[in-house]
């Protein structure tokens, strides 16, 4: 297992990702100074990324199934864990994004190689929520 998202394992039989991009910021307020730099004051985190891309073949996985599965997923709205093969949580992350590309068509459509990249973004923990 490479990766999970909720119930949905990113593995060979459903989508191997080869790339793991991961962002994080934290928030810091500004007041203007005059003759000086901005006085800034940590106020929280900020927004927390990961972004997943990679090619699924299929003549190792129908790459559809499982992208329409996350589509599912993203249209549900809910939060998910992540975590990766390791076992390390990430937190709970929403889907903000999935692009996919298809190429080498066969002769009814379907292809033979699609490239995909899901943007996942950090929520709150539910226990967290305020």
């Amino acid at each position: 297992m490479l990766m999970a998202f909720g119930m949905f394992i990113f593995d060979l039989p459903t989508l191997a990702h080869n790339e793991l991009q991961r962002r994080a910021s934290w928030r810091h307020a500004r007041s203007a100074r005059v003759g000086a730099r901005d006085a800034t004051q940590y106020v929280g985190p900020g927004e927390e990324t990961v972004s997943l891309s990679g090619a699924v073949y299929a003549e190792i996985a129908d790459g559809r199934v499982s992208i329409d599965d996350l589509r599912t997923m993203a249209a549900s709205g809910e939060a998910w864990p992540l975590l990766d093969g390791t076992g390390t949580v990430f937190g709970d992350y929403v889907i903000e994004a999935i692009d996919e590309r298809h190429a080498y068509l066969m002769t009814d459509g379907r292809a033979q190689r699609i490239d995909f990249a899901i943007d996942l973004l950090r929520v709150a923990e539910k226990d967290q929520a305020a």
